[in-house]
């Protein structure tokens, strides 16, 4: 679980403020049922201490025995599990009642009677509340008694306890409940999210003409889609602009560059040229081969990101193409005194532009050429494999260094640009790759070390039906 994505933190955000207010309202209710029930005990014990004086005050100074009969059966605290007690103003106990029959107390552990009437609780040594009212009956001197009534805390108690493990309860339920349902209400609520999300990581540069998804619900969600299209709108703009100046401007240039070319071989060809000039139209002719080269190659991307890389597309074996293509690149690898071996031992057949398929091995093995020293080797192989193909080409070259791998594939971009400019490269060729594998939903990766080599690997989806290498 990714606890830093937007709908954990809000179902846990969710979960826990409902949390605090279920514990705030229990705990209110805690304190609150508490305090009703000691109220309404105390208020209880003392009219029952009144009418216990009461009934001192009609019987005045009668002997303990007629006390106890007309308190046993008036109140009967025995059976009920209350406390009762009659004390003159001299100290001598008239009445006291017994233990109760569910012995929830002991009377005997109660202290003497206070000077004063009024409520007051008191523990027993057996470690139980009660909760006792002291009034006062009879005339003032001898006839003056002071009449108590108390009951055990413990039955409230045990209520509050009950209430106590109900909201424990509640609480775990509510938690549950609150985890449960805010994770489907914020699953509906970022569901727009979602599908803005997988939309956006559909949309590339070549295709700026899609758009998000409006939740029509008129909240943030459907003004943040909104001006994400309206962002789009405007790459989409830019791109198109910038693709139709690539392609103007490589087009326009095509011309004038040929024909300065053929102007170019025109003087050198010239029986009756001034030799000092020789080797400068010779150097410009050069220049004017490496620019047309150039050119020619912004005009194949311009095609590729205008989506004409497929016009010509067929089906056609790729192993026995790169075998022809390594077989027709073997003298260039000579000439430098490199070694390219080709590894193809099965046909893999696929479905596109064959030329451009064949552009991409020339570029990779003009790659791995330059930059492998006299006396090293390259490789190509192809297979099939997990149901695509795979084309690599590998050299035990200079190799790349690690800081300059994720940009092999920008354009104009080159790891020595002294020592690329000598061997002729304008750091193009290898973004003609990346967009000839994309024009065809592949991809091209590359691995090296400085060093020791560099291995480019392109993977291409295989058609539907095609009789793939069994050992594949």
């Amino acid at each position: 679980m990714n606890t830093r994505s937007l709908r954990v933190r809000l179902v846990l955000w969710y979960a826990l403020w409902l949390g605090v207010v279920f514990t705030a309202t229990g705990a209110l209710l805690y304190l609150g049922v508490g305090e009703y029930l000691e109220r309404n005990l105390a208020k209880s014990e003392l009219s029952r201490a009144n009418r216990v004086a009461m009934l001192v005050d009609r019987l005045g100074n009668v002997p303990p025995l007629r006390y106890t009969a007309e308190i046993t059966a008036d109140f009967a605290p025995e059976a009920s599990g209350r406390y009762i007690r009659i004390t003159r103003a001299d100290g001598a106990m008239v009445y006291q009642s017994g233990a109760p029959h569910d012995q929830s107390f002991n009377p005997s552990q109660i202290a003497p009677p206070p000077q004063t009437p009024g409520i007051r609780r008191e523990k027993l040594a057996s470690g139980v509340a009660m909760e006792i009212a002291a009034v006062t009956a009879g005339s003032a001197g001898a006839g003056k008694f002071m009449v108590e009534a108390g009951e055990s805390l413990a039955p409230a108690l045990t209520e509050l306890h009950r209430l106590l493990f109900l909201l424990a309860l509640g609480f775990g339920v509510v938690t549950a409940v609150a985890l449960a349902g805010g994770y489907v209400l914020v699953r509906r609520a970022l569901r727009p999210v979602e599908a803005i999300t997988r939309r956006a990581e559909g949309i590339t540069s070549r295709n700026l003409s899609e758009r998000l998804p409006l939740a029509q619900t008129g909240d943030e969600f459907e003004h943040l889609s909104l001006a994400l299209n309206r962002m789009i709108a405007r790459l989409d703009e830019t791109f198109q602009h910038n693709r139709r100046f690539l392609a103007d401007a490589s087009h326009e240039l095509r011309t004038p560059l040929a024909i300065l070319r053929g102007e170019l071989e025109a003087m050198v060809q010239r029986p009756d040229i001034n030799p000092e000039w020789l080797a400068t139209l010779d150097d410009l002719l050069e220049e004017v081969q490496r620019l047309a080269r150039i050119v020619e190659n912004l005009f194949a991307l311009s095609r590729l990101d205008a989506g004409l890389a497929a016009a010509a597309s067929s089906h056609f074996d790729l192993a026995r193409l790169a075998a022809v293509t390594a077989e027709q690149m073997c003298l260039l690898a000579e000439d430098k005194g490199v070694k390219i071996t080709c590894q193809t031992p099965a046909p893999v057949f696929l479905e596109g532009d064959q030329g451009r398929f064949k552009q991409v091995i020339v570029n990779l093995l003009d790659n791995a050429i330059k930059y492998t020293p006299a006396g090293g080797a390259v490789t190509l192989a192809v297979k099939a494999s997990r149901g695509e193909a795979v084309c690599e080409v590998t050299d035990n070259g200079i190799g790349i260094p690690a800081a300059a791998i994720p940009h092999v594939f920008d354009r104009f971009f080159r790891v020595d640009q002294a020592r690329t400019r000598e061997l002729g490269g304008a750091g193009i060729g290898l973004s003609i790759v990346k967009a000839i594998c994309a024009a065809h939903n592949g991809r091209v990766e590359v691995e090296s070390t400085e060093g020791h080599g560099s291995c480019f690997r392109v993977c291409l989806p295989l058609p539907c039906k095609t009789h793939l290498n069994p050992a594949a």
